[in-house]
């Protein structure tokens, strides 16, 4: 007769605490993202690259994955244009590239497909990305982590800051539902700036 008893310990692993736990806020205010791509121009041989990533990610509310396979054949650099194809089955769109952008992109051009690439020419990755926006955040001396999305939240933000409207800040997003896109709307400061008029 044979034992029959399991040999394998059932181990689970410990719960993730909430965002809230690692992190003071989710966003970056426009400061401080100057600031992080300014640090990232005065770092290393690669600052062109890495500070054109942190102003595409802010200004598209880029995920990391959508801005690590961005392929040229994306953008159209004389009439100004980005194709912005949305990972989690988002909305697919077109934003406008302005000046910034266009002046950022442009020394990027070279021989790959790809518009972030690593110094062998194969595209950069989204640890890639991760790693140099906490190195970036830790240069430009921003006293909290920080990690990629936090540049998505900033744009939506900003956008609801400036008074866009829900809807058309979900497509600009690339959200389907508009639920996803309220978070930015919930928080913006003017929204009761006139609430009281004494």
């Amino acid at each position: 007769m044979t034992d029959t008893t399991p040999t394998a310990v059932n181990r689970t692993l410990p719960r993730r605490q909430p965002n809230a736990a690692y992190r003071q806020r989710e966003y970056l205010t426009e400061t401080e993202v100057d600031r992080l791509i300014e640090a990232a121009r005065k770092r290393g041989r690669n600052s062109t690259r890495d500070s054109a990533a942190i102003l595409l990610a802010y200004r598209h509310g880029l995920r990391a994955q959508e801005l690590c396979l961005l392929r040229w054949s994306q953008i159209d650099l004389r009439h100004g244009r980005l194709h912005v194809n949305r990972a989690k089955g988002g909305i697919e769109s077109v934003h406008p590239l302005h000046g910034p952008e266009l002046r950022a992109l442009r020394p990027l051009q070279g021989t790959s497909l790809y518009v972030f690439t690593t110094e062998a020419g194969t595209p950069v990755t989204t640890a890639w990305f991760l790693r140099m926006i906490q190195r970036t955040g830790r240069a430009a001396k921003l006293p909290f982590p920080l990690h990629p999305h936090m540049l998505r939240h900033a744009c939506g933000y900003k956008l609801a800051n400036d008074g866009h409207d829900t809807r058309s800040l979900a497509h600009y997003l690339g959200h389907r539902n508009l639920q996803s896109t309220a978070r930015y709307t919930a928080l913006a400061p003017d929204r009761f700036a006139r609430f009281w008029n004494d």
